[in-house]
């Protein structure tokens, strides 16, 4: 682990909104010693609207947020991680690269917020449903630590 921050990769298919929750309640709650990217083995190329509507109710800043590539984690000069957090089932089923330093790994699923049906305020509901799971499985692994990270 670094002696400054605590980095994780948290992951998805797309990439547009369960691992970009995730991201951003890891950053939040993390007050600085714990700092999240994430990625995509499949990116949509665009964050889903209800995950920047949902962040942005809760409080939490949406500027440079984007849908990207775990490609760009496991290339020369990324951020060298210390976990990585699959949080959707295709994910944690697809063979990743190789992470230099070779951090631990977890799963932790969710219910996909973008499959949600019906109108906005109901697909909204279900986001603010997901978003408080994924804040409860944040704020534990951050009371355990990444070395714990499989018990959250």
């Amino acid at each position: 682990m670094t002696d400054t921050s605590i980095n994780v990769l948290v992951l998805c298919t797309g990439n547009s909104a369960r691992s970009v929750l995730a991201e951003c309640l890891i950053n939040d709650l993390g007050a600085g010693k714990w700092k999240a990217y994430s990625a995509g083995s499949h990116p949509t190329g665009k964050v889903n609207p209800l995950s920047i509507e949902i962040l942005q109710e809760k409080g939490h800043a949406v500027e440079g947020l984007r849908s990207k590539s775990w490609d760009e984690f496991a290339a020369p000069g990324a951020p060298r991680m210390d976990l990585v957090i699959t949080v959707c089932d295709n994910a944690a089923g697809e063979v990743c690269p190789i992470w230099p330093g070779h951090p631990s790994k977890v799963h932790i699923g969710f219910p996909d917020p973008a499959a949600a049906e019906g109108d906005p305020e109901a697909q909204l509901a279900v986001f603010r449903a997901v978003y408080g799971q994924i804040e409860a499985k944040v704020k534990k692994l951050i009371e355990v630590g990444p070395e714990r990270a499989g018990e959250v």
